[in-house]
């Protein structure tokens, strides 16, 4: 799926890979830029890469027993959605499960999908205040190229990144309330939707959008109406 949105003057996309239908506009790197940096997580277990048809298309998390957070424009296709949840190693390890229902937000980019197989703790522990200047961290398995599709150079392990927050009142690709940030020693690509933004070791956001060179917007979970849904449906 490929949507740009201008926003404060440059253009930033959707973070997935696989197309929402079959007449969505491939990838033009031209467009978009891809600038990764960051490191390799060393311990984060609350990660789920998320897989559509078999292939390798955003990340997620894990936040209770049976179900796992994630972009809505993730999951806007028809098809099989499974998840490798648990395991900073996209490839093996942690449990595979599948997703038995989506879940989407009516006006934000985010989604919930519930696995038919429990899995196991620890989960992502949601909420937690966000000023403008304090330094955030991105965590996905997406692309880690500049020069080729980003469907050809995803990280094989979880990815982090340090980013700096320069709004609380963004814009996510469906228009609802996101977290701006500013790269510091990495920026979201392509594969990294739905994958979380966290502040002081819990999760504050969602990946919506990236110019993949130095800006990104995550949607807030720390907006109230969004909390209460995902509380509604996952009871966390």
């Amino acid at each position: 799926m490929r949507v740009m949105t201008a926003i404060a003057g440059a253009f930033l996309a959707a973070l997935s890979l696989a197309p929402a239908t079959a007449t969505a506009a491939p990838e033009n790197p031209d467009m978009s830029p891809m600038i990764i940096g960051g490191s390799y997580a060393q311990n984060f277990p609350y990660g789920a890469r998320l897989f559509f048809n078999g292939r390798e298309n955003c990340s997620a998390t894990k936040i209770a027993p049976n179900w796992i957070l994630t972009a809505e424009h993730c999951v806007s296709g028809s098809g099989t959605y499974t998840f490798r949840a648990g395991s900073l190693d996209q490839t093996s390890g942690g449990q595979l499960v599948t997703a038995t229902q989506i879940i989407k937000h009516p006006s934000a980019d985010l989604a919930l999908a519930r696995v038919g197989t429990a899995m196991s703790a620890p989960f992502s522990p949601l909420g937690n205040p966000v000023t403008v200047g304090q330094t955030v961290q991105l965590y996905g398995w997406g692309a880690t190229c500049t020069n080729q599709p980003e469907i050809n150079c995803q990280s094989r392990y979880l990815k982090v990144a340090n980013t700096r927050v320069t709004s609380t009142n963004g814009r996510d690709y469906r228009g609802g309330q996101a977290i701006s940030v500013q790269r510091v020693d990495g920026i979201a690509a392509g594969g990294d939707s739905g994958g979380p933004m966290f502040a002081n070791g819990r999760q504050v956001g969602v990946a919506s959008t990236s110019d993949r060179s130095t800006r990104s917007n995550y949607t807030s979970i720390n907006n109230t109406s969004y909390r209460s849904w995902i509380q509604q449906y996952a009871g966390v």
